[in-house]
């Protein structure tokens, strides 16, 4: 799926929170590969600069990937952790940083909503950046409080068209990644929802199982233990494939709503002007790191899997469809961070 600071902030903080703990203790950094084959930036080490805090998504993406980046450069990667402005600082820093692959930055899929809920950013995302890869896709998953009665999406559906602007749905902010899928969720059903935002998806998701709000677009990692245990109900999961940790639960296509896609990711950019020849390198790199089957193994346990197209050629035309897709989503819903 990264918006206001308790955007995607606090989705990606909340999507695999149940996994952080047990995963944080082996993930210390820096890394330095016993390779000496260092053939970018001249070997110095490269920080890699994650826009959200540390425990959150997207830092323990980039801790499960920095060794195996380091071991395929053959020089040490650091993880830089710089939250703050729904991922603009850390983002201003990487795109004024020397483009020789010496400053990286590994965001979350707020890099695509940004540039329409901030119209003036402190950069041009378009053309202040050089994508090297989309990391890892994670699926998200309509829950519903146990009780409620609405036994399937055709079922909420009908419920919201009976009563328009009556049924509720929460989410961890304004402009947050719950909040814009159940924007895009009203445009395809074509039902209008009542918005409760809170401040983050941890409250959120206390209050949907406690039955104050009945459905919440939440992130399959951080759901899947309460979904275990009874205390959400899954409806359809958002992807165009069902998710491996919840097989029975249909797509959100399978239950009625064609042409529904919400998916939060992990980007990896590179300031703006990088040689062609340092640009392959890294690619190179984050290729042989994503097929290591601990790091695909690792990323799985969290609900998601790597990105689909393995060359990452795709990787630049897949940020700028979701960019695309969200601009229209926030233009169409009339969306706002205030």
């Amino acid at each position: 799926m990264t918006h206001s600071k308790h955007s995607t902030s606090t989705a990606t903080l909340s999507r695999r929170g149940l996994l952080v703990q047990a995963a944080g203790a082996a993930l210390a950094a820096p890394w330095v590969a016993s390779s000496h084959a260092a053939t970018v930036a001249g070997g110095r080490p490269i920080s890699l600069v994650v826009s959200y805090p540390a425990g959150g998504g997207a830092d323990l993406i980039a801790r499960i990937i920095a060794p195996r980046l380091a071991e395929a450069l053959g020089q040490g990667v650091v993880v830089e952790n710089k939250p703050g402005a729904s991922g603009q600082l850390a983002a201003s820093q990487v795109a004024r940083a020397t483009p020789d692959g010496s400053v990286l930055l590994l965001d979350a899929s707020s890099f695509a909503v940004n540039p329409s809920l901030f119209p003036k950013l402190p950069y041009d995302s378009a053309k202040a950046f050089t994508p090297l890869a989309v990391l890892a896709t994670f699926p998200n998953v309509l829950v519903c409080t146990p009780g409620f009665s609405a036994k399937s999406v055709k079922d909420v559906i009908q419920l919201a068209k009976a009563k328009p602007g009556e049924l509720t749905y929460a989410s961890s902010g304004n402009g947050s990644a719950q909040h814009l899928a159940g924007a895009m969720f009203e445009g395809r059903a074509g039902v209008q929802l009542l918005h409760v935002p809170y401040r983050g998806g941890g409250p959120a998701m206390t209050d949907v199982m406690g039955g104050q709000v009945p459905l919440f677009f939440a992130n399959v990692a951080s759901s899947l233990g309460h979904i275990q245990a009874g205390k959400l109900r899954p409806l359809a999961v958002t992807s165009m494939v069902r998710a491996r940790s919840l097989p029975e639960v249909p797509t959100m296509a399978e239950a009625g709503v064609p042409g529904y896609e919400v998916l939060e990711w992990n980007p990896l950019l590179a300031p703006a002007g990088m040689a062609a020849d340092t640009r392959a390198t890294l690619v190179a790199a984050v290729r042989k790191a994503l097929a290591d089957p601990e790091v695909l193994g690792r990323v799985r346990q969290l609900g998601g899997d790597v990105f689909a197209d393995a060359s990452q050629q795709t990787a630049g035309k897949f940020i700028a469809a979701q960019q695309e897709q969200w601009a229209r989503v926030v233009r169409e819903r009339k969306i706002s961070v205030g």
